[in-house]
């Protein structure tokens, strides 16, 4: 009897001595993360919540505890402990969000984005700064859709405005959506007149068409005088007379777009070359 009473005795001052060497270990997290030692706090800290005993910390503490791992490049265990925080209802719109610079990390572009949206849904402060990274983690991970919308809507919030729409552009673009391209460089345009990729970017789809006008006026005029060399119609003729002014038209309008060009970007030695080509035959 004296030997069980002896264990018994023994086994309660182990677990009082693990809710002691708990409780310090703690505290001396707690030291750690003031001196900025992460590594050493989320050490102390992990430790301690595998070997609480009767000691009771606050819910609070697992953010902490995440933050100290993140803050170590413990990425496990910046997931693991910002989790726990999450379900204990503890710093929610923060947890998704360092939960999203994890997954950016690891370029996990899809879980980065999933998380900013929750964090975005769970916050009581402003998000526009969250939109736009979402919108980055979107376009990274190739999820064209999703970073055309947050591109946009970081648009409408006035964040970061003159690249969220260069970049929702750059998507369209990549989903092959040409017209939605142009109009969405020609509302960062508009809107940031001063925002050189924007305004180059859209000198050359001026440029692009009017070169394309160009080339149809040429061909208009070439196929007119291959018939005036054949002998089948005269330069006096009226049919030939219709066929260049046909050309003309073509020419004319190819001048108007490529003054827009010019007028995005007065630089661009395509928009001047064919303006001077199209002037010539004016």
């Amino acid at each position: 009897m004296k030997n069980v009473l002896l264990v018994v005795a023994a086994l309660v001052l182990s677990v009082f001595s693990f809710a002691q060497d708990a409780a310090e270990k703690i505290n001396q997290a707690n030291e750690a993360m003031k001196a900025e030692d992460y590594a050493k706090a989320f050490t102390l800290y992990d430790e301690a919540m595998s070997n609480l005993g009767d000691v009771e910390v606050e819910p609070a503490i697992n953010f902490n505890i995440g933050y100290a791992a993140y803050k170590s490049n413990n990425q496990e265990g910046a997931v693991k402990y910002f989790d726990k925080a999450i379900a204990a209802d503890v710093n929610v719109s923060k947890c998704h969000e360092y939960k999203a610079l994890v997954y950016n990390e690891n370029k996990d572009y899809e879980n980065a984005v999933a998380s900013y949206e929750q964090a975005i849904a769970t916050s009581d402060e402003e998000t526009e700064s969250l939109v736009f990274n979402a919108a980055i983690a979107a376009y990274r991970g190739n999820l064209l859709d999703k970073a055309v919308a947050l591109f946009g809507k970081s648009v409408e919030n006035g964040y970061r405005g003159e690249t969220a729409i260069y970049y929702k552009a750059v998507t369209l673009k990549k989903q092959g959506k040409d017209d939605e391209y142009k109009a969405a460089l020609e509302e960062g345009a508009e809107k940031f007149p001063a925002e050189d990729k924007i305004t180059s970017a859209l000198a050359n789809i001026y440029v692009s068409e009017g070169n394309d006008l160009y080339k149809k006026g040429v061909a208009i005029l070439t196929t007119a005088n291959e018939k005036v060399n054949s002998g089948s119609i005269t330069t006096a003729d009226d049919v030939y007379t219709a066929e260049v002014e046909k050309a003309k038209a073509e020419f004319r309008t190819a001048v108007e777009i490529l003054e827009k060009a010019k007028a995005l970007d007065a630089g661009n030695k395509n928009a001047q070359k064919l303006l001077d080509a199209c002037n010539a035959v004016l």
